[in-house]
């Protein structure tokens, strides 16, 4: 017990931290990027040209997960889930450094477009390392208990990237904040990661892992194939399943996140600590509510707990904007808590879930690049085109139909997939999806 607590510590402060950096990008292009990079006459175009750099970062996640699952499948869990940490601090802490438009012209957005580049990358290979090797050390009968706790870390650095905020908003002035204010939670991520990477450096490899590399080894198998050519060969099916599970679960949540930062400031007028501090309340509730419904996953089943979410994250949007235009601080932050609570239903259960799709030879490499290609149709558009939405049409009814049918293709997918809860992970086959 003692071992896998430290495992899933160093696993969710891992992930925190380059969550925090990660999302930190998110917020600063809803409230800052687009003044000090991107300065038009029109501040919603200037929003639509930051969020496209924010979307950038997730291009390179895909690339990230397909070249860190190879290596993550060759060489161990552990090692790449510490040069994936290094590489999002040192972007991270760089972009605090960065000079703006007004000083350099075009090359400031080059420069932080170049490092939302290695950001998108180094967090491409950071989730399925992080929620693996929590998989392969825990038992079956609480694999999504245990496994959740690197979800949490998403919500655990959007609280941390979201209260720093907070915090600088509300003891600072707007000409301080935009000076030289929001500097700071970009340079600190570098004392943040260096805790990290102390921790990641004392666990141990993954037992499974270790054993089939033994296996391999044994049966001189050392000339097969690169792990994604098996998963692209023989496991499409489950990689279509990841990416339709993903679809409704990632929209979702950067438009309660991100997007409503940009809806509250731009077109209800309010301060963006409204936003900031309803994303922080409803992000502490969030960090609970994952490994919840990922324990409740083990009692009845990933499938159920997931269908749940993602038909309750459907038809709660459109309940989230009647609630956000009373501009009532109090629902705002109800809108914002029960969306994130409706998440976390799809998003605790599925690191177990996308873990159990594939055998132990292509996992690191099946389930990263099956969660990372969805990033690209879903998270790295969904505030591009909620804000394209709202500006073409002046209308959040549009936005709420858009989630709504992201949330059908995650329901056709979940229930194209079989109940995985109780799979044998030291398998190498894959589970059958058929019958």
């Amino acid at each position: 017990m003692a071992s896998i607590k430290k495992i899933v510590g160093a696993s969710m402060i891992g992930t925190t931290v380059e969550w925090y950096d990660f999302f930190l990008y998110g917020s600063a292009a809803a409230l800052v990027f687009n003044k000090l990079f991107f300065p038009t006459a029109d501040p919603l175009n200037g929003t639509l040209l930051a969020f496209t750099t924010y979307a950038i970062g997730f291009l390179a996640r895909p690339l990230g997960g397909l070249v860190f699952g190879h290596f993550g499948d060759r060489l161990g869990r552990k090692k790449l889930l510490v040069l994936s940490l290094l590489l999002m601090g040192v972007a991270t802490f760089a972009m605090g450094l960065l000079p703006t438009y007004a000083t350099i012209g075009v090359g400031a957005p080059l420069l932080l477009t170049f490092l939302r580049l290695v950001q998108g990358f180094a967090l491409g290979g950071e989730w399925g390392g992080a929620v693996l090797i929590v998989s392969e050390h825990g038992d079956a009968s609480r694999r999504g208990f245990w496994a959740s706790w690197p979800q949490a870390g998403v919500p655990m650095g959007n609280l941390l990237a979201t209260a720093v905020l907070a915090i600088l908003a509300a003891v600072q002035t707007d000409e301080a904040f935009l000076s030289w204010g929001w500097r700071i939670p970009f340079l600190l991520s570098g004392v943040l990661v260096g805790i990290g990477l102390w921790i990641r450096l004392s666990i141990a490899e993954s037992p499974i892992f270790l054993a089939a590399q033994e296996k391999a080894l044994a049966e001189k198998r050392g000339t097969e194939k690169a792990p994604i050519i098996d998963v692209l060969r023989h496991h499409r099916r489950e990689l279509l399943i990841a990416m339709g599970a993903r679809l409704a679960e990632n929209v979702t949540y950067y438009v309660i996140t991100a997007f409503i930062l940009v809806y509250i400031t731009t077109t209800l007028g309010l301060s963006r600590s409204v936003g900031l501090n309803a994303v922080l309340i409803a992000s502490a509730v969030h960090l609970v509510a994952i490994p919840s419904w990922g324990a409740l996953s083990d009692r009845l089943g990933r499938r159920t707990v997931y269908l749940f979410g993602a038909v309750g994250t459907g038809l709660w949007t459109f309940v989230f904007f009647i609630l956000l235009d009373t501009k009532n601080f109090a629902l705002i932050t109800l809108a914002a808590t029960v969306g994130l609570v409706l998440h976390g239903a799809m998003y605790g259960p599925q690191a177990a879930f996308f873990s159990e799709l594939f055998g132990t030879r292509v996992r690191y490499s099946g389930a990263s690049v099956g969660y990372q290609l969805a990033s690209i149709v879903a998270g790295a558009l969904a505030p591009l085109i909620a804000t394209w939405l709202l500006k073409e049409y002046g209308s959040t009814t549009p936005v709420s139909l858009y989630v709504a049918g992201m949330s059908v293709l995650t329901t056709i997918a979940v229930l194209a997939s079989r109940e995985t809860r109780g799979t044998d992970l030291e398998r190498e086959e894959r589970v059958s999806m058929s019958g």
